[in-house]
């Protein structure tokens, strides 16, 4: 007995998944190509001086409310919290 075909409603919701993967990824490449434009990021600096408790939970809160929002990717906020932590100041 034959392998079952496929039906043209699967066709057609795996189409569509790959035209909005497609769309995704230019709107993606498209944001990351627009220069002097960052997406409203906070000023991370240089990462040479210290911040005060609260000015790194005001960064870190900045970061997260753009990762709900969609304005930057996970790996940009992974890299981003990264830089923050590394601030810390050690007592």
């Amino acid at each position: 007995m034959g392998a079952q075909r496929t039906s043209f409603a699967k066709l057609q919701r795996d189409r569509a998944k790959k035209a909005k993967a497609a769309a995704k990824r230019e709107e993606r490449q498209e944001r990351a190509s627009t220069p002097g434009e960052d997406r409203d990021a906070p000023d991370l600096g240089g990462g040479t001086e210290e911040l005060s408790a609260p000015e790194l939970l005001s960064l870190i809160e900045q970061i997260h409310r753009q990762l709900d929002a969609e304005q930057i990717t996970f790996e940009e906020f992974e890299e981003r919290k990264i830089e923050l932590l590394a601030r810390l100041p050690v007592d």
